[in-house]
């Protein structure tokens, strides 16, 4: 880890962290403004976030919000290609923070905005999908639920406006169908791992550690329980029948190839102190 010490800070507070747990948005900014120089910003829409963080200067990046709010903030930064030269910061509220969790933030208010001050920045690999999306954690193939948003594939910016979107005005969940066998093709680094003459049960991607990511592949068992194939690579290719996966905080699909990039150190999150 290296040092994320600044005195320059820009929060953004996202809308959907004001209006549900505005008491640990207080303590965030109460605990960061005294420790820093902090600028707050309360973003309405999804320009006005993108703006903040175009706009930042020299100010070191705050978030404050969940999962959803922290991968909006790294895919604003992925598209403008200035995650290299950026240490982000999270200060997590709201009830989806399970990315958040797994990335080492702290969950309570106090403990990550003292992280933010006094932590130091750690450089984690991401997903980079050819469509320019970005994947902090695991994903899986099918979605681990039957109901949830789906997002348009195929368009980054389009995610990240009807995300936006969403935070301000409650919207009609699409029905997502239940999870079933699936025939695909799964490719790690251009070796066929899993073809699509053996029904796929589930499919999981997460980035590991200096570039690689860990992918396990469980076929469909059919009387005795079939081994799952595990792989490791740079790049992860899935193609086939229609399908849609779930990525941090969202559902993706129909769509019927990605592939995804590890990114190595791609991303820099300020982390508490070893």
């Amino acid at each position: 880890m290296t040092s994320a010490t600044s005195d320059q800070l820009l929060v953004v507070i996202d809308p959907v962290a004001r209006r549900t747990d505005g008491e640990s948005v207080r303590i965030a900014k109460d605990v960061l403004s005294a420790g820093a120089h902090a600028k707050v910003c309360l973003p309405e829409g999804p320009e006005e976030f993108a703006r903040a963080l175009a706009r930042r200067g020299s100010r070191r990046p705050v978030v404050v919000g969940d999962d959803r709010a922290l991968v909006r903030a790294v895919s604003v930064l992925h598209r403008r290609r200035e995650l290299a030269g950026c240490a982000l910061s999270m200060v997590p509220v709201g009830s989806l923070l399970s990315v958040a969790r797994s990335l080492g933030v702290p969950t309570g208010a106090v403990a990550a905005a003292r992280a933010v001050l006094d932590g130091a920045e750690r450089r984690l690999d991401l997903l980079v999908d050819d469509s320019d999306g970005v994947v902090l954690g695991a994903l899986h193939i099918p979605p681990v639920t039957g109901h949830a948003p789906s997002v348009e594939a195929g368009r980054p910016w389009l995610r990240t406006a009807q995300s936006l979107v969403r935070t301000l005005v409650p919207a009609r969940e699409t029905t997502v169908p239940a999870p079933r066998a699936a025939r695909l093709r799964v490719e790690v680094d251009g070796v066929t791992v899993l073809d699509l003459d053996q029904p796929v049960e589930a499919v999981s991607v997460t980035p590991g550690d200096s570039g690689v990511a860990e992918v396990e592949v469980r076929p469909l068992s059919v009387g005795a329980e079939a081994s799952p194939v595990r792989a490791q690579g740079r790049t992860v290719s899935v193609s086939g029948a229609d399908f849609r996966y779930r990525a941090d905080a969202g559902v993706w699909g129909p769509v019927r190839r990605r592939t995804w990039t590890v990114r190595e150190g791609a991303l820099g999150l300020v982390l508490p102190g070893a």
